[in-house]
């Protein structure tokens, strides 16, 4: 009797009950897969997840098991029945070895032939059409087989022609030849793979069909004489196709070792076809026409869009409004022009000249710009190098000649004895001492010269007498620190001379008095023409 495994009553009706709780009634899985074959697996457990009551022996009954002689259980086992009896007629129906018996037999003999069958075991006959060449043998042992050649198609004769490279395969299997077009990255040509389809090509055709009609029509056997082949195809050599020159001058190894197996072609060197660029043409300028600078001249035969030369960035930023300025004269046999004066100013961040020549009253001649700022060639310098004046080349009784007028330097200012002392090895020893002696002499003038020429000016003795006032009224005043340089950095030529508005400004950011009488009669001896006032003569007043 199975007993309940919950309450170890019998398991018969009325002794067990129904679980309340239990909400899962479903079958365990039985179908299994190992290594893609679908095998059975005995279940475990029941409906609902009951654990079944067979197959729950422990270890030790499996092994009290499996040691159980099947003679216990069973008891002994029964013999066999006996083999049935077999009469000899039937043991040795169709059986013939008569050596057992003592008889001997002649040897085997030869069966008589049958002509029927003889006829049956020939081969039956074949009704095929000779032919000269069996096309299914080639394309059999030639399938897959392509010679590659690498030609090139030189049409630089003709207008917009080029060389253009091409690969040609020849089929073995059939005969049919194919041009491939080469491309290149940014050839600018649409990308079309083939240049020739694979066909056969003819290479003689016969005097009637040069007329045919090849464009509508496929030719035939009939209209072809030659064909090409591959012993047409040799390294080196030229062939025409469909009016094309080609020109081979390569090969693969396939095709290299098939010619030296068919035809015992063992040489066929690539041919170098790479044309070699012509020596570059030395680009010379046209002769320069005078107006503006040489190397901006230059650019229009570089570019079609010309640029600005490249300029020394650094050279600009250290010299960034620093002015080397100079007086001169003109060197002229013209009478009018020997008391012309000229102020150079020498930029320095870009090496450029401008000339002003200062107003003067009652000369008849209009000062203002006489040259903006350009870079002056020295005479006698060639076109292609052009030299141009450098700060080492102003001195004290140097020359200048600009654009066929000579000037004469006569005087400097104290900032140039400062750069010339602090760059003494850009000048000669000649030209920094006639500075020097000349910066000397300037500041211990003759006492006789002096009475002289304040005799000579009056008005340069009331401008003088002016100053000192002015020098001993606004002495502590704070306007008077860096005056000079507030106006040099808008005098962009450096003429000495700045435009009436902007000298007001000026003023008016540095707090100078110009409410003040004095200083009113001193812009109104300053003023010149055209709008324009000297402050080289005002700062004075504000300079000690």
């Amino acid at each position: 009797m199975v007993s309940n495994p919950v309450h170890g009553l019998p398991f018969l009706p009325g002794t067990s009950f129904k679980d309340s709780t239990k909400t899962a009634f479903h079958r365990s899985q039985t179908l299994g897969y190992r290594n893609g074959y679908a095998i059975v697996r005995r279940p475990t457990v029941g409906i609902g997840g009951d654990r079944l009551q067979f197959n729950q022996l422990s270890q030790a009954e499996l092994d009290e098991l499996a040691s159980k002689a099947p003679v216990l259980t069973y008891g002994q086992p029964k013999q066999a029945p006996p083999a049935d009896f077999i009469p000899a007629h039937v043991a040795f129906d169709k059986k013939v070895f008569l050596e057992s018996q003592g008889i001997e037999l002649n040897p085997p003999e030869k069966m008589a032939l049958d002509p029927y069958t003889e006829l049956r075991k020939q081969p039956l006959r074949k009704y095929v059409t000779p032919s000269d060449f069996d096309q299914l043998k080639q394309f059999l042992t030639f399938d897959k087989q392509v010679l590659r050649f690498y030609a090139i198609w030189d049409d630089t004769d003709s207008m917009y022609g080029e060389c253009r490279t091409y690969i040609i395969h020849y089929y073995l299997m059939d005969d049919t030849v194919e041009i491939r077009e080469v491309h290149e990255r940014n050839d600018g040509r649409d990308p079309f793979p083939l240049l020739m389809n694979r066909q056969r090509m003819p290479k003689v055709l016969v005097e009637n069909a040069k007329n045919f009609p090849q464009c509508v029509l496929e030719i035939s056997d009939q209209e072809v004489l030659e064909w090409y082949t591959a012993k047409d195809f040799i390294v080196g050599k030229s062939l025409t196709i469909l009016g094309r020159t080609f020109f081979i001058y390569d090969c693969d190894p396939f095709t290299r070792r098939y010619y030296k197996e068919k035809f015992g072609i063992t040489d066929l060197p690539r041919i170098d076809v790479s044309k070699r660029e012509p020596p570059p043409v030395k680009q010379e300028l046209p002769p320069y026409n005078g107006f503006g600078l040489v190397e901006d001249s230059a650019q229009n035969c570089f570019a079609l869009i010309p640029k600005a030369p490249k300029k020394d960035v650094i050279k600009m930023l250290v010299n960034d409004n620093k002015v080397l300025r100079y007086l001169a004269v003109l060197e002229s046999p013209i009478p009018e022009d020997k008391d012309r004066r000229f102020v150079f100013s020498y930029f320095l961040a870009t090496d450029m000249i401008s000339i002003f020549e200062p107003p003067v009253r009652n000369s008849g001649i209009i000062g203002g710009k006489y040259l903006g700022r350009t870079k002056v060639v020295k005479p006698y310098s060639t076109v292609d190098n052009p030299v141009y004046y450098g700060p080492s080349d102003f001195f004290i009784g140097a020359v200048i000649e600009v654009f066929g007028h000579r000037f004469i330097i006569l005087d400097t200012d104290e900032y140039v004895l400062k750069y010339m002392e602090s760059n003494a090895a850009q000048y000669s020893p000649e030209a920094l001492a006639s500075i020097q002696n000349h910066v000397r002499k300037r500041e211990a003038p003759a006492p006789e010269a002096e009475s002289k020429q304040t005799e000579k000016d009056p008005g340069v003795q009331e401008l003088e007498a002016l100053i000192d006032t002015i020098q001993k009224q606004l002495k502590d005043h704070s306007c008077k620190d860096n005056i000079r340089e507030a106006f040099q950095i808008y005098d962009k030529e450096a003429s000495g001379y700045v435009d009436r508005d902007m000298f007001f400004k000026i003023c008016e950011s540095l707090n100078v008095p110009v409410d003040d009488s004095l200083v009113k009669e001193l812009i109104r001896m300053c003023s010149h023409g055209e709008g324009k006032i000297n402050y080289y003569n005002f700062v004075r007043a504000f300079s000690n």
